[in-house]
This record gives structure tokens, C-alpha cells and sequence, in this order.
């Protein structure tokens, strides 16, 4: 048997190839298909099935680009979700993949309606489960997300997941492999183990949804606050279909004659770490650090807006573009040639941003009455925050901007965990003509290190 688990960085999202006999089946591939293609072709195998467990909404499925260029057939719940699907099955239903594998479906829904887990058998131990792809359903130790379909059923929709879990996915037997969609980081679940692999009897002592009752889970679920980046509702829509093909257009390189020329028609993203972009960076960008691209991208930029690249390298700016695209954008006009020492010595204008240490921040509250902003999960923040903070996502300070009570030109200090989604935020609020913004670098981190006050919420 051939057995490869792909992964994809920045999204925290998990493919897998399964194959035997020649044949192969992927589980929950995403639109950059060529990576597949090749373990594939190195290993002898011809796809015959795309496993898909749900219609995703973090990344832009690659189903219908790999069901185009292969000829497989797109497996998946017989719902009205997936109707793309060339091959749709019901709870319990089998499928034959050839080399002695063989799935059954199981219907697992409470992430999604249409959400569905496949148990892998072999041949050669028919009654023993090998291992389970989970989707979204099952996480290591933790469960996806249950508000995504409906806020307000929520609830609801944590006991549907709580019941089909346990009576069709725990059943399966402690040894079989858990096999998820996602690991730690992923948007769809709010507290991923950070573990290479896990079983059902693993899960069944650890997760969340194995050690609560169902009240309890119940509650578990409804006390979760993540917030729901934007580009999800894109993602529902585009999956709808299976996913589009990768857009294979050109990539421009820009002087930085043309790029000031050419960037105002959209938005900037710098993709540098925080501490450079805070050195100098173009006029009005927004700093999303390399590895948040796949995440906060899509909270800066909409499918609409022309996006405009500053890296450090060109393959950094070639990676930001994929990572972009991994989740529907597909309009990266171009990148600044030479990144920002270019810009920088061809006389452009150019703009620095504050930052701040723990001790010297907590001095200045004392001083001057520095604002603090916390722009963390509202979970985190409620777990503990600097004294007097005030809170709002990171992905949200544009739309929340009349909310906040934030003096233009008073003194605003920005903080996350250790400073990526800082200097994200502080960006925005500089590109929205604030002042007097600093960057906390190192973030909560740094200031619980050195045992500095913090208050929960009330």
C-alpha cells in the first residue's frame, strides 16, 4: 500500500494520497494540483477517485482540476452541497479502490451538513478499520468548528456532531488512524493538538468531544469565539463546483517607477517580517507576514482587488501569490522588482512604523496613557490582556475603526501574541492616517515572560 500525507503551509491543511494495485485516491486536495500530480506519477499510480469530506471553506478545492486532467471521479455525501460530484454516497455505502483498500462512508455532519468521513479497510483484515479520513468532523484533539453553517445553531450543531461522532466515527475501533483535513493553526478549529499523527484511542482520551458529555460539549462549542475571516463565503461558493483551475497567468516584475504608478489601483501587501516592514516600508501597504498569507491576505483584500506584492525575494513573492490563490484570490498584478532596498534607493518615498518592548511600554502606560490594543481572539484576550486594553480582531480593525474611541494622534499601541498580527494591525491604523501607532514586539508572549500585569475579562 501507498500511503503520503501532503500538507499545506499557512493554511495548516492536510491532503492525502492512499493507493494499492496501481491505483490511487486522493482525500481533499487543494486547487495547486501539480504537487499531486507528481507524487503520482513518480510512484506509478493513476487516480481514480478525489475523496472529498466537505465542501471546505479555508482553501479553494482542487477536486474539479484533478477530476479534468485525470478523468477521476469526485467522491462525495449525496448532498446538494457537492454537486460536483461524480460519485455521491450515502451513510454506510462501500467503495473499492482496488489493491485491496476499500472505504466506507460515514455521514458526520455538525461542522457542515454535507460532511462526510471515509473509515479505510484492507483486505487482508477486513473487520479492522486501517484508519479514518476526518475532514473537518475530527481533529487531534479538538473537533471543527460548529457556527459556520449558523451562528445561531451553533448548539444545535455541536449535538449532531457530538452524536454522529460517537456512534460512527468512535466505534471504529481505538487502533485506527485518525486522519484530519487540518493540524494546529487552521481557521476551522479553535485548539488543534500539536502532534505528527493520533488514533481513535488517543482521541477518545484526549478530545474534547470524547471527554465531555454532550451538554458539556454542547457548551464546549457555544463558549468558542473565532472570528470568521471573510474570505470564507468566497471559498462556499467557488467549492460549490469542485474548485477552479489555477490561474496560470504572468507574473509582472515592476520597476519602482511602475509599481508607484501602477500599485495605486489596489491594495500593497508587504510580506516581510514585522521588524523590517517597521524599518521602512512603501506608503500605504499592509504588512501581512509571509507565513499569515493564506489567512490574513484574505482579510485584507477582497477576489476584487488588484493585489501588489513587496518580498524579500522573488520566491518569496512567487509563494505569497500561491498562498493568495490557495484561497480564491487570484488577482496578484505584479511584485516590486528588487523588493524594498530597490524602492529605497530609487528615492521613493518611504515610511517607518513604531514599535515597543514590554518594560518600555508598561512604563509608558503609566506616563503618558498609551491606548492599548489587543488584537488577538477574543478568547485569548478574555484569557488574560494588558490592564485597560481594548479588543478587536485583527482582521477587523478597518470595519471596526468608529468603534474603538481611538484619538487619531494620541499614542496606540498595538499587541498579539508575539507580533505578526501587531504589525498587521498597525498598518491598517497608519494607512487610516493614525499617527502615534507602535508594534508590541513579542507581543503577549513577551509580556507574560517578564511577569507584567494582566486582567481577564469580566
Amino acid at each position: 500500500m501507498f500511503f503520503q500525507r501532503i500538507e499545506t503551509p499557512g493554511i495548516a491543511h492536510f491532503a492525502y494520497i492512499i493507493g494499492g494495485g496501481g491505483a490511487a485516491a486522493i482525500v481533499d486536495p487543494a486547487r495547486d494540483v501539480e504537487r499531486y500530480l507528481d507524487i503520482l506519477r513518480k510512484n506509478g499510480l493513476t487516480l481514480r477517485y478525489v475523496l472529498e469530506t466537505h465542501r471546505q471553506e479555508d482553501f479553494e478545492m482542487g477536486g474539479a482540476a484533478l477530476r479534468d486532467v485525470t478523468g477521476a471521479e469526485i467522491v462525495a455525501c449525496d448532498h446538494e452541497l457537492m454537486p460536483h460530484a461524480g460519485r455521491p454516497l450515502k451513510q454506510g455505502d462501500t467503495l473499492g479502490l482496488g489493491g485491496g483498500i476499500s472505504f466506507r462512508a460515514l455521514h458526520v455532519p455538525g461542522h457542515t451538513p454535507e460532511s462526510m468521513c471515509y473509515a479505510v479497510t484492507l483486505d487482508e483484515a477486513p473487520e479492522t478499520v486501517w484508519g479514518v479520513f476526518t475532514g473537518d468532523a475530527l481533529f487531534m484533539g479538538d473537533t471543527g468548528r460548529t457556527d459556520l453553517i449558523d451562528a445561531e445553531k451553533t448548539g444545535e450543531h455541536a449535538g449532531e456532531l457530538y452524536d454522529a461522532l460517537h456512534e460512527r466515527v468512535f466505534p471504529l475501533g481505538d487502533q485506527a488512524l485518525v486522519l484530519p483535513a487540518h493540524g494546529p493553526g487552521s481557521a476551522c478549529g479553535g485548539n488543534v493538538a500539536d502532534r505528527e499523527w493520533s488514533t481513535i484511542g488517543i482521541e477518545r482520551s484526549a478530545n474534547a468531544a470524547a471527554r465531555l458529555g454532550r451538554d458539556g460539549f454542547v457548551r464546549h462549542k457555544l463558549s468558542e469565539r473565532m472570528a470568521r475571516p471573510p474570505y470564507f463565503r468566497l471559498m462556499e461558493e467557488v467549492n460549490l463546483g469542485g474548485g477552479r483551475q489555477l490561474d496560470a497567468r504572468p507574473f509582472d516584475w515592476l520597476s519602482p517607477e511602475e509599481f508607484a504608478a501602477r500599485a495605486g489601483e489596489g491594495v500593497v501587501i508587504d510580506t516581510r517580517d514585522v521588524e523590517a516592514f517597521a524599518g521602512g516600508h512603501v506608503p500605504g501597504s499592509v504588512n501581512v507576514w509571509q507565513g499569515g498569507m493564506s489567512i490574513y491576505g484574505g482579510w485584507v483584500a477582497c477576489a476584487h482587488d488588484p493585489v501588489w506584492l513587496v518580498a524579500e525575494s522573488p520566491e518569496a513573492a512567487l509563494d505569497a501569490r500561491l498562498a493568495l490563490a490557495r484561497i480564491g484570490l487570484d488577482r496578484v498584478k505584479g511584485a516590486l522588482a528588487g523588493g524594498f532596498p530597490a524602492w529605497r534607493n530609487a528615492g521613493r518615498p518611504v515610511r517607518m512604523l513604531a514599535t515597543t518592548s514590554p518594560r518600555e511600554l508598561s512604563l509608558r502606560l503609566d506616563a503618558n496613557g498609551t491606548a492599548v490594543l489587543d488584537v488577538r481572539e477574543e478568547s485569548a484576550f478574555a484569557a488574560g490582556h494588558i490592564p485597560g486594553a481594548r479588543h478587536v480582531h485583527a482582521g477587523r480593525i478597518e470595519e471596526k475603526l468608529g468603534e474603538l474611541g481611538l484619538d487619531r494622534d494620541e499614542p496606540v499601541a498595538v499587541t498579539c501574541s508575539v507580533g505578526h498580527r501587531g504589525g498587521l494591525a498597525a498598518s491598517i491604523l497608519a494607512r487610516a492616517g493614525y499617527t502615534n501607532v507602535s508594534n508590541l514586539l513579542g507581543g503577549m508572549t513577551a509580556w507574560n515572560k517578564l511577569d507584567l500585569p494582566t486582567e481577564k475579562a469580566a
